[in-house]
Parts: C-alpha cells; sequence; structure tokens
C-alpha cells in the first residue's frame, strides 16, 4: 500500500499573512509540518501542494517535494485533490500547513485505522477537550461518534448537549483538521456540491457526510497547536527555542 501525504500550504492568511514562510525558529512553519510529517513512519511520499512560487522556493530550499496548484481553491481539501490525481498512491493523508506539532505517531495510527478498515473510505483525528472554556470555543470544532467509532456529527457548538471537559460518560471530543483518505474517495468527495448543513456550520466534512460518506474517528490523547493568529505563533515559537 502507498500512502502519500500532501500538506497544502497557501500564502493569503488572513489573520496571520505569509505564515507558511514565517521562520523565527530558523526554520519555516512550512518546514517543521514537512518534517514532522516524514518522521511518519506509514507515509511513503510527502509533498506540499501550494499556489505561490515563494512558497515553492522555500520548500525547493529545504529539499521538499513540491506541486503548485490552483489559486481558485476554497479549501485545503480542494487543492489535496488536485495533486492526488496525478498520483498512483492507495492512501492520501492531508496535513494543513500550518500544524508544526502534529504528532507522527498520529498519523501512523490514522493510516493504520483507515488500512484496516476497507469499508470506509475517510479517516480524521479528534482528541479529547482539556478545558471547558475550549468546548464553549466555536473555533474549536466538536465531533460526536457512535458506538463504532464513526463520526455522527460535526459542530461548532457544544455536542452532546452538556458536556464538560473531562466527564467520563460524555467528554466532548475536540476535532482535528487531519484526514486519511482513500485516493477515490478523495477525489469523488471533492467533486460533491456543496451540502446546506456545511454551509451553516461552515465544515467541509458535513459535506461528506451529508452524501452518505463514513468517518472514522481515531482518537488520540494528543492535541496539536494549529497556528491562526500571531499568538498561536509567538507560543510555539517560545516552546521550539527552549
Amino acid at each position: 500500500m502507498t500512502v502519500v501525504a500532501i500538506i497544502p500550504s497557501r500564502l493569503g492568511s488572513t489573520r496571520l499573512p505569509e505564515k507558511a514562510l514565517l521562520r523565527d525558529t530558523g526554520k519555516y512553519l512550512v518546514q517543521h509540518v514537512h518534517e514532522r510529517v516524514r518522521a511518519a513512519r506509514s507515509i511513503d511520499r510527502v509533498i506540499v501542494a501550494t499556489d505561490h512560487e515563494r512558497i515553492a522556493a522555500a520548500v525547493a530550499s529545504f529539499g521538499g517535494e513540491v506541486a503548485m496548484t490552483s489559486p481558485a481553491h476554497p479549501s485545503g481539501t480542494d487543492r489535496v485533490a488536485e495533486v492526488a490525481r496525478g498520483l498512483a498512491a492507495d492512501l492520501v493523508v492531508n496535513v494543513q500547513g500550518d500544524e508544526p506539532e502534529i504528532d507522527p505517531a498520529d498519523l501512523d495510527l490514522l493510516v493504520g485505522a483507515l488500512a484496516a478498515e476497507r469499508d470506509c473510505g475517510i479517516a480524521t483525528l479528534a482528541t479529547p477537550f482539556r478545558s471547558d472554556a475550549d468546548v464553549a470555543l466555536p473555533s474549536a470544532v466538536k465531533v460526536v461518534v457512535d458506538g463504532a467509532g464513526h463520526a455522527l456529527y460535526f459542530s461548532r457548538s457544544v455536542i452532546p448537549h452538556g458536556a464538560r471537559a473531562g466527564d467520563a460518560t460524555l467528554a466532548p471530543l475536540k476535532h482535528r483538521g487531519v484526514y486519511a483518505f482513500r485516493r477515490a474517495t478523495l477525489l469523488a468527495v471533492a467533486a460533491l456540491p456543496v451540502a446546506p448543513l456545511e454551509q451553516v456550520e461552515r465544515l467541509e466534512q458535513l459535506r461528506w457526510l451529508h452524501h452518505g460518506q463514513r468517518l472514522r474517528v481515531v482518537i488520540t490523547p494528543r492535541d496539536g497547536l494549529g497556528i491562526d493568529t500571531p499568538e498561536d505563533y509567538r507560543r510555539f515559537v517560545d516552546g521550539s527555542v527552549r
């Protein structure tokens, strides 16, 4: 089985412009992500998918493989799908270019779970919330799963109703936007029309559920720091130089 990881990385960012090229640690932010993904034992090849020559040049400078994509894609999944169309991979892992603390072991868990469940086309990561304050944040996406570990629903609201961090019975799960796809499934979901729930929640995975896809949710105790704001990046830099 051939597994390719694709890291979508665009230059534009509303809250943190050109974040992929930040290098206060001495390495580009996208380089940190690339190194973490390469450390996963289950991944055979890593490609950065970008819409800008500056990111392409940065990736080339540290010896990474890069693929140029259309600047018109509405999501990272669409950018990943464009690259995947030209690959012969069995599984495609989508790791966002602003996840410099992604744990390689979690990527291995994700790939292993999807490889083992042949009637499922998508797997994703989730972790228990650590505080009720985080549970209440609309930016922290929640997911609930069925008894077999498949996603029932994703929301920016608190689900299940009344759930609290640390609750042994109804512990809320934080969705992490890292996915593994069967290549054929990735290409299929990239072609699906937008669904009403997706528009309400602004979550593309609800499109996939709406159209009948099953999503295996792999629960890990490890969280990751996604870099969305200058404050996020400063915390990452401070932790990297200790």
